[in-house]
């Protein structure tokens, strides 16, 4: 343990030494605190945590996850050109350790570098909230720089609807198995979308089960969120409707005024918290008052925020997840170092970054089976080589993307959402210790399998 940490430490004074420290924090309060007191926001609680915390987030990422990605390849590249590591290795100190080592001092330095920028970002926000209205403030305080957990609605029983229109097939059983099977297809297709699809003029009910009645301790409010589509869309782009709460086998129903609500985009607002019985069950009902059709996602269509926690916790394990991030960056840095040189290094951990970055196009690749779009008849003798060659490489990079894509910080944090200590946990898991670990054994092996006696030339 004591050669490990010697190592570590050894990278900390090198940071400090070559003044990385003090560019890297200089440059961080000045993008985050500097530029955002002179970017204005438009008066609203959600409209200045959307801009400071999009904004300081997203430099703060950028910043670290360069600088990560350019020392971690740099500390162990350049100690292997300069003939360094050979007055390390000559010791009773084995290459795992160098490796690991380095990988903690560069996540100590990560640390002290986002912890200071937290510190900024959380001040700067006080400090900004003060000036809105007490209208505005209130929002900000129930709404937005608040932990905010999502209950969805139970889900219906689809499997008992499909079965029970099966039955009713004509001659079902001389149907074959293929036949059968396809028949199947089309009514789960059929019940699938009915389930989400709110007719012209009519209504649908949700019933939700908030579970324990700790979820309604004191006054905080609850709120709804809902998100729909429409397969045609009207001359002023909003739909109205009615929204009726009340407790499952009650007749008392708080219904709300006609709202005019806009599509393919989250909106919420409050719901009457006394409706929701002593469990903590709740049944929402729409009443649409237009001709069209409106689609509610059984995924995200609606669902129940309530308080989970304070902000200041909150944003702090937000920047635990960013943390995990930059400790995976440094782990492919290393990873790369431990077998080129600098320059080579820099430019494939990049070149990893950027695919991993064009994920959505991969995925498309994967979901249409090819590699090359056009015409079936184009590029006949090519496209099953390409196919054969790049899609399994795409499905292999898309899971190892899905695996660290654990949770986005800075949109949970800008539209207080909660992130867990669970959901923290995952993000380390997944992205420190599965995805880091891999690399980690890769970086090691080639570190281990390196020879390091050999001449080392610039030229």
């Amino acid at each position: 343990m004591q050669p490990l940490l010697a190592i570590a430490k050894l990278t900390w004074k090198a940071a400090f030494r070559y003044r990385l420290f003090w560019v890297l924090a200089v440059t961080l309060l000045s993008a985050v605190v500097l530029l955002p007191v002179v970017v204005k926001d438009d008066g609203t609680a959600r409209g200045l945590v959307q801009i400071l915390l999009t904004y300081t987030l997203s430099v703060t990422s950028f910043l670290l996850g360069l600088s990560t990605l350019w020392l971690s390849c740099g500390t162990l590249a350049r100690d292997v050109d300069e003939c360094q590591i050979q007055m390390v290795v000559v010791k009773p100190v084995g290459r795992w350790q160098i490796w690991l080592g380095k990988w903690l001092g560069i996540l100590a330095l990560n640390t002290a570098l986002l912890s200071l920028a937290g510190v900024a970002i959380y001040s700067l926000l006080q400090w900004r909230a003060a000036s809105l209205t007490p209208r505005q403030q209130q929002i900000l305080r129930e709404e937005v720089m608040v932990a905010r957990a999502g209950v969805k609605p139970k889900p219906p029983d689809l499997n008992s609807q499909i079965e029970s229109q099966l039955s009713k097939i004509p001659n079902r059983a001389r149907l074959s198995a293929e036949e059968l099977k396809a028949a199947r297809q089309h009514i789960a297709e059929r019940v699938y979308l009915e389930a989400q699809v709110v007719g012209p003029r009519q209504r649908h009910p949700w019933e939700f089960d908030l579970g324990l009645s700790g979820r309604l301790r004191g006054n905080e409010p609850l709120f709804i969120r809902v998100k729909f589509y429409s397969a045609s869309t009207n001359s002023a782009g909003l739909y109205e409707g009615l929204w009726m709460f009340a407790t499952p086998g009650s007749d008392t129903v708080n219904q709300t005024p006609s709202m005019r609500l806009a599509p393919d985009s989250f909106q919420e607002f409050q719901v009457p918290r006394t409706m929701a019985d002593a469990q903590g069950r709740l049944l929402v009902v729409f009443q649409s008052q237009e001709d069209a059709s409106l689609v509610f996602s059984l995924d995200d269509g609606i669902e129940i925020l309530y308080r989970d926690g304070g902000f200041g916790l909150n944003f702090f394990r937000g920047l635990g997840i960013l943390l995990a991030w930059l400790a995976l960056l440094s782990a492919l840095g290393l990873a790369a170092a431990s077998i080129t040189s600098f320059p080579v290094a820099a430019f494939c951990s990049i070149s990893v970054l950027v695919v991993a970055m064009s994920s959505s196009t991969l995925a498309e690749s994967v979901a249409n089976e090819t590699v090359i779009a056009g015409r079936p008849e184009d590029f006949q003798m090519i496209r099953p080589v390409a196919n054969a060659v790049f899609l399994p490489l795409f499905k292999g990079i898309l899971a190892m993307v899905n695996l660290v894509n654990v949770a986005s910080p800075i949109e949970l944090l800008s539209t207080g959402r909660s992130i867990t200590w669970v959901l923290l946990g995952e993000a380390w898991f997944q992205v420190v210790f599965i995805a880091g670990g891999v690399l980690a054994v890769i970086g090691i092996w080639l570190l281990t399998r390196r020879e390091l006696a050999t001449a080392q030339g610039t030229h």
